[in-house]
């Protein structure tokens, strides 16, 4: 079984919230809801710095769901409509979610909420309908700083992939969307201590994020 998931180099991530705007347009996600949100972590003030300015850091951390090894959300679905597919991915039947809302409050990082319209929990499908035909996630196409990639856990993250970039606007789009870079070829040098994951409750959460020379709080 694949362990697919999403790398974000925060180093490179601007905050710029296109990923989010990407989301939501190829999967119709309604106003109000988000399937990824960008928080801004910071300013902080630099170790042994004086916490003025320019002694400062921040950086974006977008979060989204986790695509869990162990999904609390699963565990606790009354009709198995939050389930795990082949691909790793944690996926949402809405012909089986009858809105109980229990996944919801299991989830440790907030990610899913109730479709008011449908009556159904909604999230990140990492775009399920786009990677089953060999197509990138749609936030991970849409980032202009080449901060995210997407992969199988199981190959690396070196074999991560992500657009190449191209400057000929002649190139036509389908074209565009089928060259690839990979984030071993493309992000600066880090090592296993640059690599950081969402609080683990023992539910393994899978993406990751890379943060070099900063402070990691994504566990506060």
């Amino acid at each position: 079984m694949a362990r697919y998931a999403i790398v974000t180099d925060l180093n490179r991530c601007v905050g710029c919230q296109a990923c989010s705007a990407a989301c939501k347009t190829i999967n119709g996600v309604m106003p109000g809801d988000f399937w990824i949100k960008t928080l801004r972590i910071g300013p902080t003030p630099k170790e042994g710095g004086s916490g003025d300015w320019p002694d400062v850091e921040m950086y974006f951390l977008p979060i989204q769901c986790q695509h869990c090894e162990d999904p609390e959300c699963v565990k606790v679905c009354p009709t198995q409509a939050s389930h795990v597919t082949e691909d790793g991915t944690v996926q949402i039947d809405k012909d089986k979610c009858i809105g109980c809302q229990f996944c919801a409050m299991a989830c440790p990082y907030g990610v899913r909420y109730l479709n008011e319209e449908e009556r159904v929990v909604e999230k990140c499908t990492l775009c399920q309908q786009r990677t089953a035909q060999g197509e990138l996630p749609q936030c991970v196409a849409q980032c202009g700083s080449r901060a995210r990639f997407f992969g199988d856990l199981d190959e690396g993250l070196e074999s991560f992939q992500a657009l190449a970039p191209t400057h000929d606007l002649a190139t036509p789009y389908e074209e565009m969307m089928q060259n690839r870079t990979t984030l071993g070829e493309w992000v600066e040098p880090f090592t296993e201590a640059d690599v950081y994951h969402l609080t683990d409750t023992g539910n393994g959460p899978k993406h990751c994020y890379i943060l070099r020379n900063r402070k990691w709080q994504g566990e506060e």
